[in-house]
């Protein structure tokens, strides 16, 4: 028989009929707490295995269904070894039960080693591992499943093409996807509600939303599921103008929402800016009036949208009315906490509280939530924290999974700690490429740019394909070294591999152009932008600004506004930098009012910095401090070097002493500032005072950092400072600048 050759599990005790009959009475399988009793002794065992004991398909069949709703694997395991032993042969409803079982516990050897023997299959054999495979994420192997069952000649129904649909989804594979729905139309099964419903969600998960929409409207056959998943299609790529429309539209046909349709839409409120509290409250109110409000779910959803809209308050009352609470709304409620856009250390005393709460009340922490919790731990540079999430990771023993190790890298080099970040990077047993990403973006962030192009290159030789998050960052490392050669190889690289339309790719490659002191190419790169996006416009503006083109920024600028793109702080930072890098006082000082006044932006130390800059380049040295006194950066020492700096221009040496005293107060370590008095002196020929402050340095232990330099050399960067001796061909080196 067959089933011999199957691979049954190897039970603990010995097999006996009597153990089965507990569990089946009168057609019935019995509770857990009514299990057998141990095994009878084992002198019995002889006459209780005989094969006249076996049970029948139905007793047989009841154990496993058992089995696969419990997820308890004993009994089913048992079940079907003693099937094996007595030689009975079991039906086929009977076989696909154990498959739907086997895959059910995630024992897909197991699952497969059965289909594979069994001496008949029907379609039902096909879909439970199709199935079965599509829950665990075995993409590959469900789609080879699927095409197993059409080289049968069997007739594919809904479910089956139903997998296949979700295999395409989930790996974003739209071309696959269109051959699947041209099947299906062949078939005549276009006017399955279900297929419509997932070929809605498979294109909608591809990106292609105009191809969702379309078959929405041309569908005659439509459900509560086909409304909603064109919602959560609407949600899920950021449309969320369109998913309130078509959730009013839901409404006035007269479906009722649920709280699928509810947590898309109220997720589309906590990201539109215009009205979406209000309308957010609308939906509140819905909720309550169907009794929603206090469903888990739902709760998560509004609690989101009051963080993101109307503020952390409303929030904390959602969260302290909430009957049930599990780790998803702790998540939603510490994130919600990130909201904020004066986070501080209180805040993360908050976070660490909830965290706190959480495990007090056996609410076991996500791999979610230990992320959000290192954010929070970044926002405010909170080592100790971050260090006692790391050892809960260990505690919970997480520290294998990609995703917490991501946060840990990017916690750790946010701070400096490359080497810390480095260890974390190398104990992540399965690296993908969001760690990978990470490390390269840590190492650039803090100065270590060989460490990145190495790591980078490291990451080529392991097989692994980079991504086009990684492609932009290191198009980043080559603006700040204003390495053009690496950059175009790098862009050539991303172009190869498909990446080179990608928005955030041509984004950083207009950055590295204008870094490099190549404007025009900057400009070109722009203009090749299908669609840009407020980033790439804000890159352009302030690579004009930076390279004195302050006119062109500045027409650049309106022209945004023209193409319906709301400016954000980083164009704003570019058209003051413009307006002072040009001379325009009073239309930097115009556009300064506009950000607060038109846009009810904050300003931040970095829009005030630039209004300081602006005025001293103008030479109103007594207006620019005027202006420092009056924001709420008088105590930033980024304002008064500012100041300082306009000082030097116009050696105005009475107004820098003053300046210069300020500013060391505020950093008496930092040598920028020391240096800079020095040099302004030293520049107006007055040597005692600059003497002075080189023995102020030496006394207070105030150290110049070294300077650095870099040389591409064969598609290598090399970095040196001065009298640098490390570098490994350093005898060749300086042979050859001796010679």
């Amino acid at each position: 028989m067959l089933l011999h050759k199957s691979g049954p599990p190897k039970p603990e005790c010995p097999l006996s009929i009597q153990l089965f009959y507990p569990l089946v009475s009168n057609g019935q399988v019995k509770e857990p707490s009514k299990l057998p009793q141990p095994a009878p002794p084992p002198q019995q065992c002889s006459q209780l295995c005989h094969p006249n004991y076996s049970l029948d398909n139905v007793a047989y069949t009841k154990l496993v269904q058992h089995t696969t709703k419990t997820g308890s694997s004993l009994h089913g395991k048992l079940a079907h070894a003693h099937i094996i032993k007595t030689s009975f042969k079991p039906c086929m409803f009977l076989l696909n039960n154990l498959l739907t079982m086997y895959s059910r516990l995630g024992e897909f050897d197991s699952a497969r080693h059965l289909f594979d023997r069994m001496p008949k299959r029907n379609l039902i054999s096909y879909n439970s591992l199709i199935s079965g495979y599509n829950e665990v994420g075995l993409f590959d192997k469900a789609m080879g499943v699927f095409n197993e069952a059409k080289m049968a000649g069997l007739k594919l129904d809904r479910f089956t093409y139903a997998g296949a649909l979700s295999v395409c989804g989930q790996t974003g594979d739209f071309e696959l996807g269109k051959l699947v729905h041209g099947l299906i139309v062949v078939n005549g099964l276009g006017s399955e509600v279900v297929l419509t419903n997932s070929l809605i969600d498979m294109y909608s998960k591809c990106g292609r939303v105009d191809h969702a929409r379309n078959l929405f409207q041309s569908s005659d056959n439509l459900d509560l599921v086909s409304w909603n998943s064109l919602i959560a299609c609407y949600a899920r790529i950021g449309a969320n103008e369109e998913t309130l429309t078509t959730l009013v539209k839901m409404h006035q046909c007269g479906l009722s929402l649920n709280t699928y349709t509810l947590g898309s839409a109220l997720k589309a409120c906590g990201k539109i800016l215009d009205n979406s509290g209000l309308f957010g409250k609308i939906l509140h109110g819905y909720n309550v009036k169907l009794g929603l409000d206090l469903d888990v779910a739902v709760g998560t959803a509004l609690l989101d949208m009051y963080a993101k809209t109307c503020g952390l308050g409303e929030a904390i009352q959602i969260f302290k009315f909430m009957p049930y609470r599990n780790v998803v709304l702790y998540n939603a409620m510490i994130a919600g906490f990130l909201q904020i856009e004066t986070f501080s250390y209180g805040h993360a005393n908050e976070v660490f509280n909830l965290l706190s709460e959480m495990q007090r009340l056996g609410i076991k922490p996500s791999t979610f939530t230990f992320s959000i919790i290192l954010r929070a731990c970044k926002s405010v540079e909170a080592l100790e924290y971050g260090k006692q999430v790391h050892t809960q990771v260990y505690k919970y023993d997480l520290q294998g999974d990609e995703f917490i190790g991501s946060g840990l890298i990017d916690f750790y080099c946010s701070l400096g700690l490359s080497t810390y970040a480095l260890r974390c990077f190398n104990l992540t047993p399965r690296l993908d490429i969001v760690s990978w990403t990470s490390m390269v973006a840590g190492y650039i962030q803090n100065g270590e740019i060989e460490s990145a192009f190495d790591l980078f290159y490291r990451l080529l030789e392991s097989g692994m394909k980079p991504d086009e998050f990684i492609i932009s960052s290191m198009l980043g490392a080559c603006a700040d070294l204003a390495a053009a050669r690496s950059g175009e190889q790098i862009q050539g690289y991303a172009v190869k591999a498909g990446f080179g339309k990608f928005t955030v790719v041509q984004n950083s490659q207009i950055c590295m152009y204008a870094k490099s002191g190549d404007i025009d190419s900057a400009n070109f790169s722009f203009t090749e932008i299908e669609n840009p996006d407020v980033v790439s416009w804000s890159v352009m503006i302030c690579s004009k600004a930076q390279h004195g083109c302050a006119n062109e920024a500045l027409n650049l600028f309106e022209l945004m506004k023209t193409c319906g793109i709301a400016p954000n702080h980083i164009t704003f930072l570019g058209v003051l930098t413009a307006c002072g890098h040009g001379g325009l006082v009073e239309e930097g000082l115009r556009y300064f009012e506009t950000m607060k006044k038109d846009y009810g932006m904050s300003t931040n130390v970095e829009h005030c910095a630039c209004i300081v800059d602006l005025l001293g380049r103008a030479g109103r040295l007594a207006d620019a401090e005027k202006f420092i006194f009056n924001s709420s950066f008088e105590d930033n020492p980024v304002m008064w070097r500012a100041l300082l700096s306009a000082c030097r221009v116009y050696m105005d040496t009475v107004a820098a002493k003053r300046v210069a005293e300020k500013l060391i107060d505020l950093e008496p370590q930092a040598a920028a500032s020391y240096v800079l008095l020095y040099n302004i002196y030293n520049d107006a020929a007055i040597e005692l005072p600059a003497k002075r402050i080189r023995e102020l340095m030496k006394n207070r232990g105030v150290k110049k950092e070294p300077g650095l330099s870099w040389i591409e050399v064969g598609n290598k960067v090399h970095s040196f400072v001065s009298g640098d001796r490390s570098h490994q061909m350093v005898e060749l080196i300086y042979t050859r600048l001796v010679a």
